[in-house]
């Protein structure tokens, strides 16, 4: 079949308008990444049973990792459900790490086992996958088999991709020629990078890859190339709207004939039509959006807000705002206000006495002090995110509590952990604590640990171990920042504890624990961690916990009388129009702030999983809190060392 050909009588509705003058390729946006998932799975599904009745195998081009695994999820629920049969279906994985034994971990044919073969009814000769245990003389006549198979088949219908950060598609780092086809391939350093963490480590991360070329995937019928999340916005970007280039594989996409993408809201935001919808076609000048296009004017312009004028918003293309809100001058006051009442250094409330006229009102201002819940995904979230507003609110008097909803057992390194154990065995034999049983159990850790493979999973004591090494550090930042050891609740969400960077689906379990800790302590305030960019998802799936246990009890009576905050964690920073309480930080507070950081040494120099930033976490967040002060500086505002920014939620379902 040729490049882009879909066989007679199928209807195919993907050759929709591009989306705005700027994408190149199609683009669907979704609310949420489980509506993407449902859509591309029943596109899928119509293709398979259309080539059925035509007696025709349906070949598919499969992908692994976290994105598609909500397609596989619903392509499995319409085979139990609905009796969706894969028996005509042919499948071809698009690449697998080499060397990788298939009952590895990281094995991408246990992988798909997991997750789509094992609960469908697919002929098990029908699945192709590449062979990472081949001797790597016997690779180049392997990828040509591949190749020759796929055409025989008459080449794939549907290719499932997700992209990387470097915008590869499969394992096509950048340099990949647009004519490639299946071949053996060196990893890119930021490719493994990504990588680390399901192999406990980079230097346990293969240097090379088996994967389908770019060509092999261009020839395909249709393609879904599936983004979530913020830390996809950008290259996705790049890959719709930049210029075709070796350099980011995905953007050969532009010249596919049927090819979208589907993504959710945050993976769609550096788009244009996102980014400055002003450009892309007429908008409704809603106070948010107005905020976001005088501020971008500003910091286009390098000018203080109140220094724009109408010419620079005539020449910039803002004339449908002045013409809707203008003059210049009235909308600039407007945003100026705006920011200038987001500033407060008392973020959960000030005592009525020290009140003074022209205060900001705040919800629930007249309730002091209050009862404050902030909950922290990892261990030292809470510090790291807003550790400076945290010290405010217990400095204040504010009886602050912290939930921290997962162990973090899995980000400790194996010589941390040793080096635990040797003070534990030291310290019961000094004091003679019960020592026949100390000892086979010290024992037993120590050879645990020294023993393990690369990638292998902890044995649970040792994760136990690991969980108390940042629970110890948790306690020991927390002190610091004044808040009672009493006032800390350690959650163990379920999802979280597989001893692996892949987690369980988030549970009603979960949902229940975060529900009844609520409804405990009845806070007055409730911070959660609102970043979306976070690369492993936990952010994502712990806000998800907290948001419908919010809705569980949404209704009881003490609950209006509370509001929930979102901050942003290590990963990014709310942009300046969306903040609606900005704490602005003493040089003294962000010393202290660093140095509760400093208190989770197990994190310090060198984490597990840094994700996609060199830096410490302290790093980031200091050059983070800085730089949202010097923004501040820079568009009219006073002049702070730092500032931490947050967002009130509400009610949205994005964040679900």
């Amino acid at each position: 079949m040729a490049t882009g050909q879909i066989p007679d009588a199928y209807e195919l509705t993907i050759n929709e308008p591009v989306s705005s003058k700027f994408e190149k390729i199609p683009v669907q946006v979704f609310g949420q990444a489980l509506d993407a998932s449902k859509e591309i799975a029943c596109r899928i599904a119509d293709r398979i049973r259309f080539r059925a009745t035509k007696n025709e195998n349906c070949v598919l081009g499969l992908a692994t990792g976290s994105t598609p695994v909500g397609v596989y999820a619903e392509l499995v629920r319409m085979h139990r459900e609905e009796g969706l049969s894969f028996k005509n279906v042919v499948t071809f994985n698009l690449d697998e790490y080499f060397p990788m034994q298939p009952n590895e971990l990281q094995s991408y044919v246990r992988f798909m086992h997991e997750h789509l073969f094992d609960h469908i009814d697919i002929v098990p000769e029908n699945i192709n996958i590449p062979d990472g245990t081949l001797a790597k003389t016997d690779v180049p006549e392997f990828c040509a088999k591949y190749e020759t198979k796929i055409e025989l088949l008459g080449g794939i219908d549907i290719q499932i991709l997700g992209i990387g950060r470097t915008g590869h598609i499969g394992f096509n780092e950048p340099g990949s020629s647009k004519t490639s086809s299946t071949r053996l391939i060196t990893l890119d350093r930021v490719t493994r990078s990504d990588a680390a963490g399901d192999f406990f480590g980079e230097e346990n991360v293969p240097r090379r890859a088996i994967t389908m070329g770019v060509g092999s995937i261009l020839s395909a019928s249709e393609i879904y190339i599936i983004a979530y999340g913020e830390h996809k916005a950008q290259i996705v970007a790049e890959a719709v709207e930049g210029e075709i280039s070796p350099m980011v594989s995905a953007s050969f996409l532009q010249e596919h004939p049927h090819c979208r993408f589907m993504l959710d809201i945050s993976a769609a935001q550096a788009l244009t039509r996102y980014r400055c919808p002003w450009l892309v076609d007429q908008v409704e000048w809603t106070d948010l959006l107005t905020r976001k296009a005088v501020i971008w004017l500003a910091r286009l312009l390098k000018k203080p807000i109140l220094k724009l004028t109408e010419e620079d918003y005539n020449e910039e293309g803002l004339q449908d705002l002045l013409a809707e809100h203008g003059p210049a001058y009235d909308i600039n006051v407007q945003v100026f206000r705006h920011l200038q009442h987001t500033i407060t250094g008392w973020p959960a409330g000030k005592p009525a006495e020290l009140k003074q006229p022209g205060d900001v009102s705040r919800p629930h201002d007249d309730i002091f002090p209050k009862r404050v819940l902030i909950f922290s995904p990892h261990p030292d979230d809470d510090v790291i995110s807003m550790g400076g507003t945290l010290i405010r609110m217990a400095k204040q008097d504010h009886e602050v509590h912290v939930a921290y909803q997962t162990s973090g057992n899995i980000a400790v390194f194996d010589d941390d952990a040793l080096r635990f154990c040797d003070f534990m065995a030291s310290f019961n034999q000094t004091f003679g604590v019960a020592p026949a049983k100390t000892e086979s159990l010290d024992s037993s850790i120590e050879n645990s640990l020294r023993n393990k493979t690369p990638g292998e999973v902890d044995s649970p004591e040792v994760q136990t171990v690991k969980g108390l090494i940042r629970k110890g550090e948790a306690k020991a930042a927390t002190r610091l920042c004044g808040v009672p050891e009493d006032r800390l609740h350690f959650l163990d969400l379920p999802f979280y504890e597989t001893g692996t960077i892949k987690k369980k689906p988030l549970g009603e379990e979960d949902i229940n624990i975060v529900a009844k800790l609520l409804e405990e302590l009845k806070p007055h305030q409730i911070y959660a961690a609102g970043d979306l960019r976070d690369p492993h998802g936990t952010h994502r799936v712990c806000l998800s916990a907290i948001l419908q246990a919010v809705q569980k009890i949404q209704d009881q009576a003490w609950y209006e009388q509370c509001t929930v905050w979102l901050y942003r964690g290590a990963w990014h920073e709310w942009e300046p129009h969306e903040i609606e309480m900005a704490v602005p930080l003493s040089p003294g507070e962000v010393e202290l702030k660093r140095n509760a950081i400093f208190k989770h040494e197990s994190q310090k120099d060198r984490a597990v999983y840094p994700g996609h930033d060199d830096r410490e976490f302290w790093q980031r967040a200091e050059d983070r809190n800085s730089g949202t002060a010097k923004l501040y500086d820079a568009l009219g505002m006073a002049e702070y060392a730092a500032i931490e920014g947050f967002v009130r939620w509400d009610g949205d379902e994005t964040f679900l």
